[in-house]
């Protein structure tokens, strides 16, 4: 990919091209209401790059207008806004209303196998952006996309034998 695709403003299917947030300020409310952040990985190993594009079109190939998530996270840490906060995302089933959704790049070792493969960088955008999601919305819950499995035996708790996903492969309730 060259950089004259990633600074177009459009894709050529007519979804929006991945926006490189320089600044935390640029992140601002929207009118629909948001009480949940879920965290996902792009499942990709970790000597594999997922670039923003590649996500995109990857979403737009399984019928998405839009990249599903908000934001993505690259390894180098470089935040990409991919979906408008004003358009209800399409990441987590039966929970998109009320949410944002944020990819971070990896989640599988060299091997293939669900692994936590978040870069320092990764690790300090991802708190800097839910500190500015926070401000905007003071009630904000972080969850993991595996955390949004159906509790099956119904003891109100999602256990690890439950999870349809393991995505994000680390405990995201610990970020809130």
């Amino acid at each position: 990919m060259n950089l004259t695709m990633l600074l177009t403003p459009k894709t050529t299917a007519g979804a929006p091209a991945p926006e490189l947030i320089t600044h935390m300020l640029e992140i601002t409310a929207v009118a629909r209401p948001i009480s949940l952040a879920v965290i996902h990985c792009s499942a990709s190993p970790a000597q594999v790059r997922y670039r923003p594009m590649q996500l995109i079109r990857d979403h737009l190939g399984r019928g998405f207008t839009h990249a599903g998530y908000h934001y993505y996270i690259t390894r180098e840490g470089n935040l990409y806004g991919l979906r408008p906060l004003s358009i209800v995302g399409a990441h987590a089933r039966g929970h998109n209303t009320g949410s944002i959704g944020i990819c971070y790049e990896g989640g599988l070792d060299r091997l293939g196998n669900p692994a936590d493969t978040r870069t320092p960088a990764q690790r300090q955008m991802m708190s800097q952006l839910l500190g500015r999601l926070r401000e905007l919305y003071p009630d904000l819950r972080v969850v993991g996309h595996r955390d949004l499995s159906s509790d099956r035996n119904g003891d109100g708790k999602v256990t690890p034998d439950e999870w349809s996903k393991v995505c994000p492969c680390f405990d995201a309730k610990l970020l809130n």
